[in-house]
């Protein structure tokens, strides 16, 4: 995951790159990389903006910019997505087509599929990295509360 900042770069240098190459008259294949990049970095964005939404506590509590701030942050870059969308679109059906344009959306659900399953896995991952390591102190408590009591027993009994 990275930051928005460096999502908008990159979308911003795909983007540019996305459109010299149309322009040169390269194939709709030809820019399908850097369409995939470009998707990829708006795919980061919107995670960015959504865990943005919904901050872990303590970014609430020691926020190191206004909520009023993130906001105007959040609409200028939504915006300039939106923007180079509309500009993306329009170059494709004006250079390839229809078809072009249909590639373009087909690739679109594919990456936003791979990186939802990406992310939810790593999301798994996590919890259950969580989970297991509160098992595994929880079975050492245990244990050691176990040994304690008898070790304590056995001291009583022998005392």
């Amino acid at each position: 995951m990275i930051d928005p900042v460096t999502a908008i770069s990159i979308a911003t240098n795909a983007f540019g790159t996305i459109k010299r190459m149309i322009s040169a008259g390269r194939e709709v294949e030809d820019t399908l990389g850097q369409l995939g990049r470009w998707y990829g970095a708006v795919s980061d964005l919107n995670e960015c903006q959504r865990r943005a939404e919904n901050p872990p506590l303590f970014k609430k509590i020691v926020a190191s910019q206004s909520v009023e701030q993130e906001a105007m942050q959040v609409y200028a870059h939504q915006k300039k997505i939106q923007n180079q969308e509309k500009e993306l679109r329009t170059l494709l059906l004006y250079a390839y087509g229809p078809d072009g344009y249909s590639e373009l959306v087909a690739l679109r659900r594919r990456i936003k599929e791979q990186r939802e399953k990406t992310i939810y896995a790593q999301e798994r991952r996590r919890k259950a990295l969580l989970w297991n390591t509160i098992q595994l102190i929880g079975i050492l408590a245990l244990v050691s509360c176990t040994y304690f009591t008898i070790s304590w027993i056995v001291g009583q009994s022998n005392g």
